[in-house]
């Protein structure tokens, strides 16, 4: 007997029942398809702010400044940092070296005060890491030596100033006493991180040298590399590089290391692993029973092939072929839904502004999906499987039923 074309035939024979079961599997796995590259996306995003924006790939600082670093210790910073990014640059395999200084400030503002977190950049080695310019929404870039300032969007907002007008700072020099300067606003930007546009200002790194009192000196230098799975083995090179210019009181840390940023994404990780894991056995319970209602609802059926002569493991092994092959038809279109739902929304991502608007992460306001080859064919498989083994409980039951009786069954 051949069971496969019997198992076919009967797909099609009650085409209504056969769309129920495959409705709910496509479904299921279209929604999961998203979801898992949805949960890429938003990693992917987290990690890559976090190493453009506040670690690179490579952190170099004073071995002492992560102590003190809640203390703003100015003092304990990268001397000559030009000969440490110089000597990093030449180095196969960097795509930037970035010096940046950053402190803390008072902004003087018709007679209010607000609270500002400065940062001083070399805004032309910045093009590879923070992509200032293509962030710049009024005026234009400040220039090297000059009194001048960018401002975030969300605190240009708070402060109500223009490109234009002037800002007064005040905060804790180097050798601890107050630095006072007034600077002129040249442009406002809008970065694509929440949390960098609530209180970030920007100036040329030699006007924070100045402003500060340091003398050729930045808190950080940060490296980015081409391929970030070289990083262990530049962590290695850059320290031996430092040992060989006597800076043997620089520290030089993976972004895996940096401070609690990593373990934020390992544990933002898990916690989508979770949602994920959940959603995916929501989504098996929906195909388990589907499948086994429809079995169930088949018993006047399943009574005349028994009195037809079947025996119970063809029945067995007819049910699973059916709910087989409706599993993979169903789980290869819901996967192939998933993928064309994604593809686009990987280009032009999806707006979650309002959702990370005043929250203090390292999150975009627009996340972009990210396919993942390996979770897609898992889904397909993992789908067809389910559906496949959900039929073995009800047809092995109803198998052992005698026909007369399962011809009763309404």
């Amino acid at each position: 007997m051949k069971l496969a074309k019997i198992a076919f035939r009967n797909i099609r024979r009650n085409r209504r029942r056969s769309l129920l079961s495959g409705t709910a599997i496509i479904v299921a796995t279209m929604a999961i398809t998203f979801l898992f590259s949805y949960i890429a996306g938003f990693v992917g995003d987290y990690q890559s702010n976090v190493v453009r924006y506040m670690t690179g790939h490579v952190r170099i600082r004073h071995a002492e400044y992560d102590e003190y670093e809640q203390l703003n210790p100015l003092h304990l910073s990268v001397a000559n940092y030009e000969e440490v990014v110089q000597k990093l640059e030449a180095e196969d395999g960097v795509a930037a070296v970035v010096p940046r200084t950053r402190f803390f400030t008072a902004i003087y503002r018709n007679e209010q005060t607000f609270g500002g977190i400065g940062l001083g950049v070399d805004f032309q080695r910045e093009r590879e890491m923070m992509d200032i310019q293509d962030s710049l929404e009024q005026g234009r870039i400040p220039r090297n030596g000059e009194r001048e300032m960018l401002l975030s969007a969300g605190l240009a907002k708070e402060l109500d100033i223009e490109v234009g007008e002037k800002l007064t700072l005040l905060t804790k020099n180097k050798y601890m006493g107050m630095s006072g300067m007034t600077f002129l606003v040249t442009g406002i930007v809008r970065f694509q991180v929440a949390g960098f546009n609530d209180s970030f200002f920007l100036m040329p790194i030699d006007t924070a040298a100045r402003f500060l009192k340091m003398d050729d000196e930045a808190t950080e230098v940060l490296v980015m590399l081409e391929d970030d799975r070289h990083v262990d083995a530049f962590v290695q090179k850059a320290k031996t590089i430092l040992s060989n210019l006597g800076r043997d009181e620089l520290s030089v840390q993976p972004w895996t290391k940096a401070g609690m940023i990593y373990g934020m994404i390992r544990y933002a990780q898990n916690i989508y692993d979770i949602f994920a894991l959940i959603f995916f056995l929501l989504a098996s319970t929906v195909i388990v029973n589907t499948t086994m209602m429809v079995i169930y609802e088949r018993m006047r059926e399943i009574g005349t092939v028994a009195a037809m002569g079947m025996t119970p493991r063809e029945i067995v092994r007819l049910f699973f072929l059916e709910a087989f092959y409706i599993g993979a038809i169903a789980s290869f279109i819901g996967v192939l839904i998933g993928v064309a739902i994604t593809l686009p929304l990987a280009r032009t991502g999806i707006n979650v502004g309002a959702i990370t608007e005043g929250v203090d992460m390292e999150l975009s306001s627009i996340i972009y999906p990210q396919l993942n080859i390996r979770s897609t064919v898992f889904v397909f498989f993992y789908a067809t499987v389910i559906a496949s083994l959900a039929s073995f409980i009800p047809s092995r039951k109803a198998a052992k039923i005698e026909p007369v009786e399962a011809l009763r069954a309404v």
